[in-house]
């Protein structure tokens, strides 16, 4: 799985971004870097999209391990000392 390496002198690249006026204008007020929190954001919705998409493709692999430990068990259970 791709990995988002995020440095802070990565290149950017301006873009149109519509957010509640409201909200720009507490952050601002606030002192919060609207342009860091709304990468930070997009940052985790990539994540949790990519984990997402991941799960999905590899959906039939859990599903038939699930089914083999389930006929016939932990493979090396018998060394568990818990």
């Amino acid at each position: 799985m791709n990995q988002i390496r995020r440095q802070d002198d990565s290149p950017k690249r301006a873009t149109n971004v519509s957010l509640a006026e409201a909200l720009v204008t507490e952050a601002r007020e606030l002192g919060v870097n609207v342009s860091r929190a709304c990468e930070e954001g997009l940052e985790n919705a990539v994540r949790r999209e990519r984990a997402r998409r991941w799960q999905e493709e590899n959906a039939e692999g859990f599903h038939s391990w699930n089914a083999y430990v389930e006929q016939h068990g932990l493979p090396l259970a018998e060394f568990r000392k818990f």
